[in-house]
């Protein structure tokens, strides 16, 4: 059952940050996702396995660095109006 989101409340250094792209990570790591479950429905759990522990690693990598980016273009903002 899905909910629906009718407030979010974000920080100040997030405001900037790329939603596209970190959907785009999430679409992503979901198609690996459904790679990894064929892959041990096919008898390589192994496989399986080590394609969720990278991609999981990869995942948060990205997300940190679009979080990271949105710091950055805040603290820039921030720096120009002082």
């Amino acid at each position: 059952m899905s909910r629906k989101v009718r407030s979010v409340r974000v920080p100040r250094e997030l405001e900037t940050l790329n939603l596209s792209a970190l959907i785009h990570e999430c679409e992503k790591h979901l198609r690996d996702l459904e790679s990894a479950t064929l892959l041990r429905q096919q008898g390589n759990a192994e496989a399986g396995e080590a394609l969720m522990r990278a991609r999981q690693a990869d995942l948060g990598r990205k997300v940190g660095k679009l979080v990271w980016e949105a710091r950055v273009q805040y603290g820039k903002s921030k720096g120009e109006q002082a």
